[in-house]
């Protein structure tokens, strides 16, 4: 059984692995067995520290940017931000849980949270402060959205999305949504 501190080094470099995998090859494209190879651990070391692949995905979410909230997606930054960072990992658990269920409850669950913390509640929190109606609501169908065209990105079920560059489409999104309409309006 290895001691604490040696556990503590193993989780953290299984993370540290997981960042740079995910960023250099995907989601999809990189496999439990290379995180554990490039980390110099078992890769069932991941069960037991962080409990499945989907789950270390929101840990290097957490990892990356902490727990202050983020600008919501109507912020060109933000959307720039997370179109990025999609088409450099792929369809990643944070996208696919707006449009499927995940088959691990837990993973499930975790990512769920993580989607709204992330993406739903900053967008809910702006349309109550500018006092459009049904505020919840647009949020979700505006993550939604979002999600939607940056997984279809991936699928190659539409030709002109998939050839489009990042900053194109978020350019097309954020004409789409008109983020910059007076308050009530839509």
């Amino acid at each position: 059984m290895s001691t604490p501190r040696n556990s503590a080094r193993s989780r953290e470099a299984l993370l540290t692995a997981a960042t740079a995998l995910f960023s250099e090859r995907g989601y999809d494209r990189t496999t439990i067995r290379e995180i554990g190879e490039r980390a110099g651990v078992d890769p069932s070391l991941i069960a037991r520290y962080f409990g499945s692949k989907p789950l270390l995905y929101v840990e290097v979410l957490r990892a990356e940017h902490g727990d202050d909230r983020p600008d919501d997606l109507l912020t060109e930054p933000r959307l720039r931000e997370v179109a990025r960072r999609a088409q450099r990992r792929g369809p990643v658990p944070l996208l696919r849980v707006a449009v499927e269920p995940l088959s691990d409850a837990a993973a499930q669950e975790a990512t769920r949270a993580a989607l709204h913390d992330r993406l739903v509640e900053p967008l809910r929190d702006r349309f109550t402060r500018e006092g459009r109606d049904r505020p919840g609501l647009r949020a979700d169908i505006l993550v939604a959205a979002v999600s939607g065209v940056l997984l279809a990105r991936h699928s190659g079920a539409f030709d002109e999305l998939a050839d489009a560059g990042v900053d194109e489409v978020v350019d097309v999104l954020l004409e789409t949504f008109d983020a910059g309409g007076p308050p009530g309006t839509g």
